[in-house]
């Protein structure tokens, strides 16, 4: 198979690159700039472009397939080419599913969890040494790459709902057609794409219709929004397993969950992880895991990364890294630590960094998301703005937005810098919150905070 990709080094496109490669393809890509860490894995592979920039002498007849990245333009000279040629373009979700077609497909959507819940399915198959490929969008302990492409019987996928390409405008997760469907919760996201809230949801709507007969959808029944859907689009050709928060403990910090009669200590916490491990069960009972077993696997389970990450501690004070941006993200991660430990200050800090978050028109969807906290913080940066090119913001509309007249807002990072190095973290918890990086802050020096 002689396989290019235009738009080698995206986040997913330069791993499904490689994956491809080991599995013993010809593989060849271009792309207008590579980033770290794209760059030294893809050189490291052997698949790094010589030069940067599109080579649509590089498209030649002989292609068994062009690979399309998000990032690529309608007008992409590479792609004009190969749609002159009559090759077969995919974007990445279509060619997952032609890679696929005859393996068990789990999809696992939804706007909040779908990482992590992915990442404890692949954990506990992987503790039980059972052979399978992935679609993952963070880095995961144990796992070399996020994508992984064999002859495995089974393929676990985070089925995301953005869009599949420039000439694919429908969401990834309507190419997978899964046997086993996961979907965890539906909170309006990605205002740039889905403007309005129903034209979001029917989305979902077409994923579930995408189910494969005779199989299953595991779906979060406490979510109400998707309870609704669920119930007025109920097909008589699939199987259905609701679920929500499982039996649990906490004790002195530590969570101890039971299923089906079994019990143990877990590392990750909150009402919301504690879903995503009852939604990961279910799909694992479908690939022959039974409570026993998975229990016994998931116990050592420490999350995936940038999701509750611990980045220093002491007896006295955690500081938390986690991804959530999106409302309904910041609220579970928010009410989570609080929970977890309930006699601690909460110090949260949250950055407005998508495209949705900066609109002004979607931020009071935020109302109420930081109340939990007893110091809370909003940073945004300028530039940020400007890049997208959207409207200054500025402090009142996100006070407003917030609906807390007592938030920190801050769009510098030296004044950002300057409120985390004044609060006191005696006794307390301090949660980034972020799918950036707060303007460059360096989360691997923050111990000196623990005093």
């Amino acid at each position: 198979m002689r396989i290019h990709f235009i738009s080698i080094g995206g986040s997913v496109m330069h791993q499904l690159a490689i994956a491809l490669k080991l599995k013993g393809y010809q593989v060849t890509g271009t792309d207008d700039d590579i980033f770290e860490p794209a760059s030294s894995n893809l050189k490291k592979h052997g698949l790094l472009p010589e030069k940067t920039g599109w080579q649509p002498e590089l498209i030649t007849p002989g292609l068994d397939a062009v690979i399309l990245g998000m990032h690529a333009r309608i007008d992409n000279p590479e792609l004009i080419k190969a749609r002159e040629l009559g090759l077969p373009i995919y974007s990445f979700p279509e060619y997952i599913y032609k890679e696929s077609i005859h393996k068990t497909r789990v999809a696992i959507g939804g706007s909040h969890g779908k990482t992590t819940t992915t990442s404890m399915v692949m954990h506990v198959l992987q503790f039980h040494h059972k052979a399978f490929d992935y679609l993952v969008g963070a880095a995961l302990e144990g796992f070399s790459q996020s994508v992984n492409i064999t002859d495995a019987p089974t393929i676990v996928c985070e089925a995301d709902e953005y869009p599949a390409s420039a000439l694919e405008r429908r969401p990834k997760f309507h190419f997978l057609h899964p046997q086993v469907a996961v979907l965890t919760g539906i909170a309006w996201d990605h205002i740039n794409v889905f403007p309005k809230f129903s034209n979001y949801l029917e989305q979902f709507e077409i994923f579930i219709n995408k189910i494969i007969p005779n199989g299953i959808l595991i779906y979060n029944e406490s979510d109400e929004t998707l309870k609704s859907l669920v119930e007025s689009t109920k097909r008589d050709d699939i199987r259905y397993q609701p679920y929500s928060v499982p039996v649990h403990e906490i004790n002195n910090g530590v969570t101890s969950l039971t299923i089906e009669g079994i019990t143990s200590d877990i590392n990750v916490f909150g009402h919301h992880n504690l879903m995503n491990i009852l939604a990961a069960y279910y799909v694992c009972k479908e690939l022959g895991i039974d409570a026993r077993g998975f229990m016994e696997a998931i116990a050592s389970f420490k999350g995936a990364a940038k999701r509750l990450e611990i980045v220093a501690q002491n007896k006295h004070t955690t500081i938390f890294r986690d991804f959530a941006h999106a409302p309904s993200k910041v609220n579970a991660t928010i009410r989570a630590v609080k929970e977890q430990f309930p006699e601690r200050q909460l110090i949260a800090a949250l950055e407005l960094h998508t495209y949705s978050s900066l609109n002004r028109d979607f931020l009071p969807q935020y109302a109420g998301s930081l109340d939990v906290a007893n110091v809370a913080c909003v940073y945004y940066s300028r530039h940020a703005l400007e890049i997208k090119k959207m409207p200054p913001l500025d402090v009142e509309t996100v006070k407003a937005g917030f609906n807390n007249p007592d938030l920190f807002v801050f769009s510098k990072p030296e004044d950002f810098k300057t409120w985390l190095d004044n609060n006191d973290y005696q006794n307390a918890t301090l949660l980034l919150m972020s799918s950036g990086t707060f303007d460059g802050l360096n989360y691997n020096e923050l111990d000196y905070l623990l005093k």
